[in-house]
């Protein structure tokens, strides 16, 4: 997965005559992400650590050739905030949002 410097950079406001909403986090590049969720994984029960840490490595590996900007960045972001949730106890009694469901392919 190639990941370009100019896609991190944060947006300014700085002659816009709206300001731009500030990102809710600075997205990590793909091994210190990869890495993090790992680790995350580590808390989880033994079957559930193994099916996660199989489906983390496959997508991983699916998406380390994709140069579509737009796709890297979508694809960031969600692994990361799946981090986020793991790390907070908050996920264990969280519904999946309707939105997220109806994009999901029949796969």
């Amino acid at each position: 997965m190639r990941l370009y410097t100019r896609l991190l950079a944060q947006a300014t406001d700085a002659g816009a005559s709206k300001p731009f909403r500030p990102a809710p986090m600075a997205l990590l590049p793909p091994i210190p992400l990869y890495r993090r969720i790992l680790r995350t994984h580590r808390k989880l029960p033994i079957q559930q650590r193994t099916l996660g840490d199989m489906y983390v490595k496959a997508e991983f590996r699916a998406h380390r050739d994709v140069d579509n900007p737009v796709h890297i960045i979508g694809f960031l972001t969600e692994w990361q905030y799946y981090a986020q949730q793991l790390e907070g106890d908050g996920w264990k009694d969280a519904r999946m949002d309707r939105t997220k469901i109806d994009k999901m392919s029949g796969k």
